[in-house]
């Protein structure tokens, strides 16, 4: 005598266990692709000394975005506009006292802002008036010129990954270069020293 089919309220509980088992597993391979891409970049930064913070920015060699922001209140420095920076080598500097990466590359901007080749001017991203004047006033002011952006719209515009951010822009308005982190010695040396030379040599 044969067995009879399974019935169909068999069948669904399987169906179910095999949902949930799928179900189970997105998370371990979204985790592991993750990883992956991790051990890539710790790779590259290790075995071939590549920064993994110098990511490619779809707005090099193009312009720069129009800048009309207004100043911060109390800074004694002129507003960000694009009339600013027009006709000089600048480096625009996205900060704000909230960012500790910010603290930590201060330093480094104030010894770019005694190069003579080089205007640095900042955009103050999401802060508080009285927060970016103490951070300014505790450790010194390397900037020629700062708007505030209290909604992110400019940095937006420029592309902006997180804080902070610089873009050295040519007297002509072209993005040259561009660095997502803080700077350090070794960025600062390799890789901004020469592109501000090259621009001042005229082959930027």
């Amino acid at each position: 005598m044969s067995a009879e089919p399974s019935s169909s309220q068999d069948i669904q509980p399987k169906r179910r266990g095999l949902a949930r088992y799928a179900f189970a597993l997105i998370p371990l391979l979204a985790f592991a692709g993750f990883a992956a891409i991790a051990g890539k970049m710790l790779y590259d930064q290790d075995v071939n000394g590549r920064d993994i913070s110098a990511i490619p920015s779809a707005l090099i060699g193009k312009k720069a975005p129009s800048l009309a922001l207004p100043p911060l209140e109390g800074s004694r420095t002129q507003a960000l506009t694009s009339s600013a920076i027009s006709g000089k080598l600048t480096l625009v500097n996205v900060f704000a006292s909230w960012c500790v990466p910010c603290r930590q590359e201060h330093p480094i901007l104030k010894q770019l802002a005694e190069d003579s080749r080089l205007t640095i001017v900042g955009i103050n991203y999401k802060d508080r008036n009285d927060n970016a004047l103490r951070f300014l006033g505790e450790l010194g002011n390397p900037y020629k010129a700062i708007g505030i952006d209290p909604t992110g719209k400019s940095a937006i515009d420029w592309g902006v990954y997180g804080i902070p951010e610089s873009y050295l822009v040519g007297p002509d308005g072209t993005i040259l270069y561009k660095k997502v982190g803080p700077f350090d010695t070794r960025s600062v040396t390799q890789d901004l020293l020469p592109a501000i030379e090259k621009a001042a040599a005229g082959k930027g």
